[in-house]
C-alpha cells in the first residue's frame, strides 16, 4: 500500500518562500506520476502541479505558474514543491498524491493521498 507523508508547511509572509516535501513508500516510486493539490476552507480541492515518472514533464495550474516548481528525486522517493513569491490566496492545506496514470491534473485520477500540510501566507 502506498503511503505519502507531506512536510514543510508553515506560516510565511507574502512574497516569501516555502519548500514542501512528500515522502513516498510502499511501492516503486518511479512508477508513479505525482501531483500536488490544495484545499482552502469552503473550497473544493484544486490542482496545483504534476510531474511524470522521471521528471521530464511537468504541468502547473495557471494560478501558480512561474512561482511554483515541482520536482522529484527518485533515489530518495520524494517529490517537492518549491513555492516562491507566495500570496495570501495560496493559503491552503497542500496534499501530495500519486497515480499510475501517465500525466494528469484531475484529482479523480489519483489513487493515493497524503494527510496534508498547512501553508498560511500572511499579508
Amino acid at each position: 500500500q502506498v503511503q505519502l507523508v507531506e512536510s514543510g508547511g508553515g506560516l510565511v509572509q507574502a512574497g516569501g518562500s516555502l519548500r514542501l516535501s512528500c515522502a513516498f513508500s510502499g511501492r516503486t516510486f518511479s512508477s508513479y506520476t505525482m501531483g500536488w493539490f490544495r484545499q482552502a476552507p469552503g473550497v473544493e480541492r484544486e490542482f496545483v502541479a504534476t510531474i511524470n515518472w522521471n521528471g521530464g514533464r511537468t504541468y502547473y495550474a495557471d494560478s501558480v505558474k512561474g512561482r511554483f516548481t515541482i520536482s522529484r528525486d527518485n533515489a530518495k522517493n520524494t517529490v517537492y514543491l518549491q513555492m516562491n513569491s507566495l500570496k495570501p490566496e495560496d493559503t491552503a492545506v497542500y496534499y501530495c498524491a500519486a497515480t499510475l496514470f501517465s500525466y494528469s491534473s484531475s484529482r479523480e485520477k489519483y489513487d493515493y493521498w497524503g494527510q496534508g500540510t498547512q501553508v498560511t501566507v500572511s499579508s
